[in-house]
């Protein structure tokens, strides 16, 4: 590999995230109980939250107003206005979370600074990803911050082509084979995986994936040998 840009991903690549989506999700799924089975409401959040993604996007606050619109749909709106300030505690909590960093973080960053271009790319609402980019006290290692509204084989070209790279020289490293390895695979990029504990629906793909520059490493500080050997 003649790598000189590695990408990170952010949630749950860096730093805890979906955790507290699924805490959120079980106090949404109490609030409601009186209605729908805990399982019915999970699903009804979820179809919503994906039917509302070309809205919102990706993140905490697309997050609450969905749950605000499940709430009123599976109550068929007659649940209280109590209940709905409820829920915007519920994501005004989510926002102001601390910052769990993942084992061997600043290690793994600290090491690779010396050698290549360190990027983060990920998705999510922008000011909500920089305050928790600024909470964590790892601006410092990155060369370029890049929060994208997708991540697509067309958003990591346009990414490399800011770069001014070739995709042979870009490797990407998160969580999620959906979003942060087969696009980037797909355009000739090299990529590792880090999976995590939990993984939100909506990324979770059944395969098993086999490409030449595709690694797997089950923590962190495992891809360093990797990429510096």
């Amino acid at each position: 590999m003649k790598l000189k840009v590695i990408a990170f991903d952010a949630d749950d690549t860096l730093w805890v995230n979906e955790p507290y989506f699924l805490k959120t999700e079980e106090k949404f799924c109490s609030l409601l109980e009186d209605f729908l089975p805990q399982h019915t409401i999970s699903s009804e959040l979820f179809k919503i939250e994906i039917a509302n993604l070309g809205l919102y996007g990706y993140g905490i606050k697309g997050y609450i107003l969905s749950m605000i619109e499940a709430a009123l749909k599976i109550s068929d709106k007659k649940i209280g206005l109590d209940a709905i300030e409820l829920i915007m505690q519920y994501g005004k909590e989510m926002l102001n979370e601390p910052i769990e960093m993942l084992d061997g973080v600043e290690d793994v960053l600290a090491t690779l600074k010396k050698h290549y271009r360190l990027v983060v790319a990920t998705k999510g609402d922008l000011l909500d990803q920089e305050r928790k980019l600024k909470k964590s006290g790892l601006s410092h290692y990155f060369h370029h911050i890049e929060i994208m509204s997708d991540k697509q084989d067309d958003d990591y070209t346009k990414l490399i082509k800011h770069l001014d790279i070739k995709p042979a020289e870009f490797m990407m490293v998160g969580n999620s084979l959906k979003s942060d390895i087969m696009p980037v695979l797909n355009i000739g990029g090299h990529a590792i995986h880090v999976p995590f504990h939990t993984t939100w629906a909506h990324e979770h793909v059944e395969t098993n994936l086999t490409h030449e520059n595709f690694k797997q490493a089950d923590t962190l500080l495992e891809i360093l040998p990797y990429i510096l050997a």
